[in-house]
């Protein structure tokens, strides 16, 4: 809803300022970032400040208070500076006055109220306006309880600002209630004043003078003072049910009892140091033991008992890795899980490919990841009720789970469900995204990326009621063969991992299909085609069920070309079923157009016009595959020794028409056809649009080689890259049942 002061306000920072200044606003009559970036761009202007930005920093703070360290109405120094003053109280909702360039009872009276709504009257008393004030002011940060926030949340906000804004580097943070990053912050700087650190020595990182300081300050039941006072603050904000309160009391003390069993600490009920840490930064003490870990490195028997030796019972190994170069041990290892099975360790599983940014989760990537996680998991033999731990190894801002995350565990939840729910769903990330896709309803326990303590997601937020295990340091452990260097994890026994595992299937190969697992099968393919939006019947030529159908019934060539190259038959199979799903009418009429042209229904005389060209050569039958292509794909093979013949002349007619007319008519051809098209893609395109060769189809290819490969088929542009992401779920749909059978 629009407030009309504050357009009034908008109004006027871009009459005056809008060509000053670098920008204008919306005049929408509704506070934003960019009408306080404005506000702020004009006070620097007025201060003479050349080079403007939206950032009210120390440039712009300093001179402030050399200039004007008090702004009243004998001080303000023009009715433009009042002005801005005027706009800002209006958009953090206080009465500024006519916006008239007077600064006023009405202005005075609403400065007076913001100080005391910051906590900070008794630093700055009366009605002038201060630097910091100044500064806290042209933000959008809420100085009065919003949104459900705490009253005892906001009571130890505006504590801390009256204790400690007077400090340099402190600056007022928001009394609305909630925890932040922050308020984190402030936390730290108000540890490090109250150990007597000097300005420009404290600068709010939880760093070894301040470790040091807080393990001479544990307090206890009859402690009283600031030392209390910060220490059920940070109880407070964590989440805890103590009162802001400076005497140590038996109650707090059985809530700290409480926390500390939560957080797998030592149970002392009182505020020690590790008490301190947990409660102050995500990692907390990171000298602690732990009973978990996590790595990139195989687990060998030497190596085992080095973990063993360091108190280490669970071991987290990921599924895959997607690279064929980096961190050759990061996948879990052949003979990997008996070994650490015979040292008495047990195995967590962690999925993770790259996931690195937030364009990389969604509802279809979800899905993809759900059932690769699947047959993975199967592969190496982990049992039914293992919990797939999925990663989210970024720093994903609120609003990225909110648009991103949680659709991709969403499309995780529902690849699970499809095969029966024989895994658990476990989350790895920072705090607050390890929350969220929990309450959601999407996993049911945490694995917590503490470590990266300055995330977004983790600064701020408190451990994960669900966490089972909380990653805290990095430690080298062992020596000689036994040396081993991983990620220390608090376990709070909510997740065991396996002790035992069932034989793996990973490298054997594959073998015809059992048509009694038709229905199945033609279920998941139809569910995930029409979560893409392909329904069964959507117009074109083939439905989906008949689309499989024709893959199905050619098993054996797609059987026989998978086993003489060592490839999975998914590859050929999610790449016929795609391009044959896809094939509609307007293929048809080029289908015919082409059989025409090589028919000598075309006149020689008609052949060079325009748009006649195209008629030669055509995307044709279930493997959608141009005639050119087809003797690219075998010229390759031959030319390669894979098979034997006599190769073709791509700019041969004949030869074209020869190739293409079989790809059309012959389904085992064309599917077989598919197979060495991979092979080609993987070899480079030789004669094509060439690509930097990779490794061909193997039976361990990554799955970076499965999308690279089936996205070369395609092309080298859009949409290829698309389509092979939305075919990486069919793919695995297809594994599924092919790994039945192995």
């Amino acid at each position: 809803m629009a407030d009309e002061m504050v357009l009034r306000a908008q109004k006027f920072v871009n009459e005056t300022y809008g060509n000053i200044i670098g920008m204008t606003v919306e005049e929408d009559g509704q506070t934003g970032w960019n009408t306080m970036y404005a506000l702020t761009r004009a006070l620097q202007y007025e201060l003479g400040i050349t080079a403007l930005s939206n950032s009210f920093g120390p440039t712009t703070l300093s001179v402030l208070q050399s200039k004007y360290p008090s702004l009243n109405a004998s001080t303000i120094p023009s009715p433009n500076f009042c002005r801005i003053i005027q706009s800002g109280l209006y958009c953090k909702g206080y009465d500024g006055g006519e916006i008239d360039g007077t600064y006023n009872s009405r202005v005075e009276t609403a400065v007076s109220s913001l100080k005391a709504n910051m906590g900070v009257s008794a630093v700055y008393p009366g009605s002038s306006l201060t630097p910091k004030v100044f500064k806290g002011l042209l933000n959008m940060d809420a100085y009065v309880t919003v949104n459900n926030g705490s009253d005892t949340i906001r009571t130890i906000q505006q504590w801390l600002n009256g204790q400690f804004t007077s400090r340099q580097d402190y600056f007022i943070i928001p009394c609305d209630g909630h925890h932040s990053r922050d308020v984190a912050k402030s936390m730290l700087f108000a540890i490090q004043y109250s150990l007597g650190m000097a300005d420009g020595v404290a600068n709010g990182v939880f760093g070894p003078g301040t470790q040091s300081g807080l393990k001479a300050h544990t307090v206890s039941t009859g402690s009283s003072g600031v030392w209390v006072q910060l220490f059920s603050a940070a109880m407070v904000l964590n989440q805890r049910p103590v009162s802001f309160t400076s005497s140590f009391s038996a109650s707090l003390a059985s809530a700290t009892a409480d926390f500390q069993t939560f957080a797998a600490l030592p149970v002392t009920s009182t505020g020690d140091f590790s008490t301190w840490a947990s409660l102050l930064v995500s990692y907390g003490d990171q000298t602690r033991s732990g009973a978990a870990c996590d790595g990139v490195t195989k687990i060998t028997a030497s190596r085992a008992q080095a973990l063993k030796a360091a108190g280490v019972t669970y071991v987290g190994r990921y599924l895959t890795n997607p690279s064929t170069t980096s961190l050759p041990e990061k996948a879990i290892q052949p003979g990997e899980l008996q070994t650490i099975a015979d040292n008495g360790l047990r195995c967590f599983p962690i999925y993770q490919t790259y996931g690195r940014d937030a364009s990389g989760f969604t509802y279809s990537a979800g899905q993809s990841d759900g059932k690769a996680a699947i047959n993975a998991a199967l592969d190496y033999g982990f049992k039914a009720g293992t919990r797939i731990f999925f990663a989210v190894d970024f720093d994903a801002l609120d609003a990225d789970v909110t648009s991103n995350v949680l659709p991709h565990f969403q499309g995780i939840r529902d690849a699970i469900s499809t095969h029966g729910n024989e895994f658990g769903i476990g989350v790895y990330g920072p705090r607050n995204v390890c929350t969220r896709v929990a309450e959601a309803g999407y996993s049911t326990a945490s694995f917590v990326s503490d470590m990266s303590s300055g995330f977004s997601g983790n600064f701020g937020y408190p451990l994960p009621t669900d966490w089972a295990y909380d990653q805290i340091v990095t430690r080298a452990l062992g020596s000689g063969d036994g040396a081993i260097e991983v990620d220390i994890d608090i376990a709070s026994g909510r997740d065991k991992g396996q002790a035992s595992f069932n034989p793996g299937a990973k490298q054997a190969q594959d073998i015809l299909f059992d048509t009694s697992y038709w229905p199945q099968l033609l279920a998941d393919v139809q569910s995930y085609m029409e979560s893409i939006g392909f329904p069964e019947d959507d117009g074109r030529i083939y439905t989906t069920t008949q689309c499989l159908e024709t893959i199905i019934a050619e098993d054996v060539a797609v059987t026989n070309t998978a086993r003489a190259y060592s490839m999975r038959k998914a590859l050929i199979q999610t790449t016929a079923f795609w391009e044959f799903r896809h094939y509609g009418n307007e293929d048809l009429v080029k289908d015919a157009g082409v059989w025409l042209y090589h028919n000598g229904y075309i006149p020689d005389w008609a052949k060079d016009l325009p748009g006649v060209a195209a008629l030669r050569d055509s995307s044709t039958g279930v493997a959608q595959m141009f005639g050119l292509t087809g003797i690219l794909v075998w010229n390759n093979s031959i030319n390669t020794g894979l098979v034997t013949g006599t190769t073709k002349d791509p700019n041969n007619d004949s030869d074209v028409f020869s190739v293409w007319d079989k790809i059309r008519t012959d389904n085992d051809f064309a599917l077989t056809s598919v197979g060495h098209a991979h092979i080609w893609g993987a070899d480079g395109k030789p004669g094509g649009d060439e690509e930097v060769p990779i490794r061909r189809p193997t039976l361990d290819y990554t799955e970076l080689e499965i999308y690279e490969v089936l996205r070369r088929y395609q092309g080298p542009a859009e949409p290829a890259f698309t389509d092979a992401t939305k075919r990486m779920p069919l793919y695995y749909i297809f594994e599924k049942y092919n790994r039945m059978f192995r």
